[in-house]
């Protein structure tokens, strides 16, 4: 059963506030979530200039559209320190649940495009694809369903093992379990995924895993 706790999105807010301050009056680069460097990750990409989640997050709870937060985001919620610039997602990919995501993204102000960076519309069977790429005026970031291969785990599972925070204001937030998304940080296998895979494996009781 899912918990019910709202640490997670303060820890949220506060690492999105010192990542805006970070990149604050920082000289744009070009680069987006995709060209994040292995080892630096999107912290150091133009994504983290004025990095907000939480229009995103709640356009997706105010449609209705359950997803997961994945990425560093959820491995922020979990309270690792490391910052981060773009917001991945993971949803169940049936067809009838589309409309609403794709409602949510448009809400705000959403593009999407492909894994090769080319724009696709705003609609619902993009959202049908493995994964989509998607820019929004707070967040980048990934949008993947359980048919994105993830190194033979089944993603699928995780979406029923995710935990559920809940902010003062009724934001519900679901994010991958700790367990979970240290899977798939060692499934990725880059220097910046290892490096947290065990940040957060120091965060388990009982220490490393």
């Amino acid at each position: 059963m899912s918990q019910v706790i709202d640490e997670p999105l303060e820890r949220l807010r506060t690492a999105a506030h010192r990542t805006r301050e970070l990149a604050l009056g920082r000289a744009g680069t070009g680069l987006g979530h995709q060209d994040a460097d292995d080892d630096v990750g999107t912290i150091g990409t133009d994504g983290a200039l004025g990095f907000d989640p939480f229009p995103l997050l709640e356009a997706l709870h105010h449609h209705g559209v359950h997803v997961v937060v994945i990425g560093q985001v959820a491995g922020i919620m979990h309270g690792s320190t490391e910052l981060t610039g773009d917001l991945d997602l993971l949803w169940d990919g049936v067809p009838a649940h589309a409309p609403a995501l794709a409602a949510a993204f448009i809400s705000v102000g959403a593009r999407l495009s492909d894994e090769a960076g080319g724009p696709v519309p705003t609609r619902p069977e993009s959202f049908l694809h493995p994964k989509v790429q998607f820019t929004s005026p707070g967040a980048g970031g990934d949008c993947c369903t359980p048919a994105l291969p993830w190194g033979g785990l089944r993603v699928r599972d995780f979406l029923d093992r995710a935990i559920t925070a809940t902010g003062p204001d009724g934001l519900v937030v679901r994010y991958a379990c700790l367990d979970d998304l240290i899977r798939m940080r060692r499934a990725i296998g880059r220097p910046k995924d290892l490096r947290r895979a065990a940040e957060l494996g120091s965060l388990a009781p009982g220490g490393h895993r």
